[in-house]
């Protein structure tokens, strides 16, 4: 029956189109897409691999139980698998030797059976010998447990090829060409071989072949092939392995898990004990650690208590030996103030009348003066260290020029530079330098720095040097003494940052001799930022910085730490 024809255009043929899919035609849009996605897939997989790596990398690092239980676990699979390899080996080299013992007991049976009906029958009639042959072989093939293959051995050359052909389904050429040839070479012994053969819908299951030879009359010799498929011994090492396997996930598992509870019962007073020690560091002295039972871990946190304890006993009595001190210190302070003002009084009025003394008298008048305001700047710094001590010090910064209080320190540290026969020199004081300080702090930093310098300086000209820029004011102290000795700078503290070389730096200390500190000691005090520093050359030098804050946004700062100079 012939199909209508298209109509108008109808159909694949009129309208010029082609009917295949795009799909069908390679389409290159559905395969960039196709590539993309599976592009994404890794990424994001590869992604995810990362992170669980990561994730597993830092549980590693922090974390102890984690470690025990994952360290556990792998040794227990390696023995796991190990002896279950090892077992799984034996017992599959059992099931073989029992099979293979079976197999050459039944077939010698099997075959002296075949040998003793072949000698018993009458050998005239070709026909009805052949027909026994025939039903003594199939009765011995009954059994389910083997087959049986009765081929023309290659050395047979006398009598008819067909007097005696009998085939199972194993045809000659399956057999190994090996255990043929022993079979020739040795007729009167069973040969046995492992053989892989095709059992059913399986292509290659491990067979035990028994061979031997027998010898037809008037056929000549025949190999007499008894074949024990493997197929239930090979089912029962599957079954042996699934069992293996399950074992071995158990064990592994329960390891695991025995592994995490024994590493917790330790690991959690390690972490109390963590907390607790924290806690103690945090100011928290009454923190202790639960004690549990008698074991060594409630041996540790009985000590880690009585530590705890004594620790507290001895901070508090620091903190009541502190408070001593810190009211000795105020009470002397306050206690001294009341006599040193009517001594200052009666200095300043002796002083006053000191051109109608005698001129020994009128220079030990100027002594007592100067000395008696020397106690009251030793009194205020007194006084300065108990507010310290008690948290209240405050530092009040205003701006002034820093050339009147280099002129005090000079005038402060004049009888030690005569004495001592050192030339006090100012570099850098022809401009002023403004800075936002506590001039008193200052004043008293500075006094000491070159005090310190005229008593190393060995009597050679000690050099006050001023700087500034557009950020802060420098004070630079520099003495031309012995400086340190090799091996000192290391010891010596360098206060904040790396020095930097001052401004206009005179002949001895010049602008690159400043990397290493000085014996000089340095300076923390009302926003100072010092450095001291040793030259190549003998001398040394003590820098002192501080910013230049307008007085308008000069800070107010409290201050708990004693000022050092």
């Amino acid at each position: 029956m012939l199909a209508p024809a298209a109509e108008d255009g109808d159909g694949p043929v009129a309208d010029g189109h082609d009917p295949t899919p795009a799909a069908a035609t390679g389409d290159p849009t559905t395969g960039t897409r196709r590539t993309s996605g599976i592009r994404g897939f890794l990424t994001r997989l590869s992604d995810a691999a990362a992170r669980l790596w990561r994730g597993a990398r830092g549980l590693w690092r922090t974390s102890l139980q984690f470690r025990v239980v994952l360290t556990t676990m792998l040794i227990g699979t390696v023995l796991t698998v190990t002896l279950q390899s090892f077992l799984y080996g034996r017992i599959a080299d059992g099931l073989v030797s029992a099979r293979m013992e079976m197999a050459q007991n039944d077939a010698a049976q099997s075959a002296a059976d075949l040998r003793r009906v072949l000698d018993e029958h009458d050998q005239a009639d070709a026909e009805e010998f052949l027909t026994s042959t025939h039903d003594v072989i199939g009765r011995q093939e009954e059994n389910e447990n083997r087959e049986i293959t009765l081929n023309r051995s290659p050395s047979n050359r006398s009598g008819p090829a067909a007097i005696v052909a009998f085939d199972t389904s194993y045809p000659p050429e399956m057999m190994p060409e090996d255990l043929r040839q022993a079979i020739s070479d040795d007729p009167t012994h069973q040969q046995v071989q492992i053989v892989p053969l095709p059992v059913g819908d399986q292509p290659d299951v491990p067979a035990v072949v028994v061979g031997t030879q027998i010898v037809i009359p008037e056929a000549g010799p025949y190999e007499l092939y008894y074949i024990y498929p493997m197929a239930r011994e090979e089912r029962l090492m599957v079954v042996i392995w699934r069992v293996f396997l399950v074992g071995s996930v158990a064990i592994v598992a329960t390891l695991g898990l025995v592994a995490f509870i024994v590493t917790r019962l330790v690991v959690d007073p390690l972490r109390q004990a963590s907390e607790v020690a924290g806690r103690l560091s945090g100011g928290h002295l009454n923190e202790r650690m639960l004690v549990r039972g008698e074991d060594d871990i409630a041996r540790l946190a009985t000590a880690f208590n009585d530590m705890a304890e004594h620790l507290q006993q001895q901070i508090r009595q620091l903190e009541d030996l502190s408070r001593v001190q810190q009211r000795f210190v105020s009470d002397v302070s306050h206690e001294l103030r009341t006599p040193l003002t009517t001594i200052h009084m009666a200095s300043e009025v002796i002083h006053d009348q000191r051109d109608g003394f005698d001129p020994v008298v009128a220079r030990s008048t100027e002594l007592l003066y100067a000395q008696v305001q020397r106690f009251e700047e030793l009194l205020a710094d007194l006084l300065e260290i108990s507010r310290f001590d008690a948290g209240g010090a405050v530092l009040d910064l205003e701006r002034v020029d820093l050339r009147d209080i280099v002129s005090r320190a000079i005038v402060g540290a004049e009888q030690l530079a005569v004495s001592r026969g050192s030339e006090v020199l100012v570099v850098g004081g022809e401009v002023p330098r403004e800075a936002a300080v506590e001039p008193r702090r200052i004043e008293r930093i500075l006094r000491n720095l070159l005090v310190n310098a005229i008593e190393h300086g060995e009597g050679r000209p000690v050099t006050i040097e001023l700087g500034s820029d557009d950020d802060a004011v420098a004070i630079v102290v520099a003495d031309r003494g012995i400086g340190l000795k090799p091996g000192r700078p290391t010891s010596c503290s360098t206060g904040s940052g790396a020095p930097t070389p001052p401004v206009n730096a005179p002949p001895a200390a010049p602008a690159s001799a400043w990397p290493s500190p000085s014996r000089t000691p340095t300076c923390t005090a009302a926003g100072c930022r010092p450095g001291a520093s040793r030259a190549p050359a003998p001398g040394s030098g003590s820098r002192c910085r501080a910013p230049q804050v307008p007085t308008s946004r000069a800070p107010r700062s409290r201050s708990n730490r004693r000022s050092s100079s």
